[in-house]
């Protein structure tokens, strides 16, 4: 903090105007956040994936059979929140996709933002059938954030089942414990999040850059 009151003052001399300094000194921040930490979001995200969208609309109209860039458009419409669309196109390729963990996932997922939680918890589970890590056991707090509401035991059990997938991960401690906190299971959230930063400082440096952010998020989650 101190260091960054030092760039601050002397970025407002170099440029002579502090809101200047303050954007500037902000932007910094930001890039550096992005090369070694990652706990802000990536802004350009949105407008990629709304090219994207452009770009496999474009494909599929010239070409309506193309299956692999209807699911990727299903895909991408799905992040965007338009789930009714997502599952239009999930449905209509879904013949081509019954060995696919990653498809049926994706097909429940859409069910269960859609409402339509026994449809979305059955297709999930079909998907975690046929490869129990599809998408790293990401499925799994899917169905306990549907059910954290109406089933507190089942949305429990689901964590149980995404954290013995991962044992040696930051971000899987940190994940659950949110869902603890989110299920009043405060005890239980702080040890996740005390899990987490543990599992940091014992890892690999190579590991450590894609798990910072996951550890401190957890140091700040603990505090609260």
């Amino acid at each position: 903090m101190f260091k960054l009151f030092i760039g601050y003052i002397l970025l407002s001399r170099l440029v002579g105007n502090p809101f200047l300094a303050i954007l500037i000194l902000l932007v910094i921040v930001y890039l550096l956040d992005r090369r070694y930490v990652g706990i802000f979001p990536n802004v350009t995200k949105p407008f990629r994936r709304a090219r994207q969208i452009s770009k496999l609309r474009t494909t599929i109209s010239l070409n309506p059979n193309d299956v692999s860039s209807k699911y990727e458009l299903a895909r991408h419409l799905s992040d965007r929140k338009r789930y009714s669309e997502a599952k239009d196109l999930f449905l209509q390729i879904q013949a081509r996709f019954e060995q696919s963990a990653e498809f049926w996932v994706e097909l429940g997922l859409v069910n269960l933002k859609l409402r339509h939680m026994e449809e979305g918890e059955t297709l999930m589970l079909q998907g975690l059938e046929i490869n129990r890590k599809a998408q790293y056991g990401q499925p799994y707090l899917r169905l306990a954030e549907a059910y954290r509401n109406t089933d507190r035991d089942k949305a429990l059990y689901y964590v149980s089942q995404f954290q013995e997938i991962h044992t040696s991960s930051s971000e899987a401690y940190y994940l659950a414990g949110s869902m603890y906190r989110a299920l009043g299971r405060e005890e239980d959230a702080k040890r996740a999040f005390a899990e987490s930063t543990s599992i940091y400082r014992s890892l690999p440096k190579y590991k450590k850059r894609q798990e910072r952010r996951w550890a401190l998020r957890s140091f700040f989650a603990k505090m609260r």
